[in-house]
């Protein structure tokens, strides 16, 4: 199954954070059907990966989505987006102050809208897909996550109502929501908790990558709206 559109052309994707964790066992899930275009930040890694895959990269810094314009002037044709890329800053509201909370926010909720709003013509055209990885923390806000879980909540308000809005022009949305994932954001996570990060006790990346890329190419009379995944039960 290669193609969530009708049309005969290969669906290209565009993956965010693509050089770790989720993004990368996502884009290894995808490159033998998909062409791909892998974001991040730092060159290094990112080219490495798209060596690998035969991808093209795309430099963005999502604190600076007033840079994204030219960024995507020349990518051409873009099928599909998965906003991957995020940043988590544990503390109470009390000891957060408004620059961490604007930091969380423009990664977070800024970024990916920007990103979604440049590229929609061409989503429109191919008729594509947008998937927003969200947290469970986008579903219930717990105390100490009152930043990351303020712009989850927000990505999963942008993702409603971009549903909504585009369902005419042939523009599926969908939200994930993984529980706790083995990867180097939750290692960084169990650092400011205090805790041991013991990573076989997690998602598997490639579980949830499964499930993205069950979503982008899912037959076009379905529209997968809102994906949770959660550890399972361990004996």
């Amino acid at each position: 199954m290669t193609s969530a559109h009708p049309g005969t052309l290969r669906p290209v994707t565009l993956i965010t954070g693509a050089a770790g964790g989720i993004g990368r066992a996502l884009a290894q899930q995808l490159s033998p059907d998909h062409d791909l275009i892998l974001s991040g930040r730092t060159a290094g890694p990112l080219e490495a990966l798209c060596g690998e895959l035969g991808a093209v990269p795309l430099l963005l810094d999502l604190t600076r989505p007033d840079t994204f314009e030219s960024a995507v002037a020349g990518l051409g044709r873009v099928t599909n987006v998965v906003h991957n890329a995020g940043v988590v800053d544990l503390g109470p509201v009390a000891a957060q102050a408004y620059d961490l909370w604007t930091h969380t926010l423009t990664v977070n909720t800024v970024a990916p809208a920007e990103l979604t709003r440049l590229l929609l013509p061409g989503l429109r055209a191919a008729q594509g897909t947008v998937v927003f990885v969200n947290s469970g923390a986008g579903l219930r806000a717990n105390a100490g996550w009152g930043s990351y879980a303020a712009s989850k909540h927000a990505l999963r308000a942008l993702a409603d109502a971009l549903r909504d809005e585009e369902a005419p022009h042939g523009v599926r949305v969908t939200s994930v929501y993984p529980g706790r994932t083995a990867t180097e954001m939750q290692r960084r996570v169990r650092t400011q908790e205090g805790g041991d990060y013991q990573p076989e006790t997690f998602i598997q990346p490639e579980t949830v990558a499964a499930t993205i890329a069950f979503a982008l190419n899912a037959s076009r009379d379905a529209s997968l709206t809102d994906l949770t995944v959660r550890p399972g039960p361990r004996p």
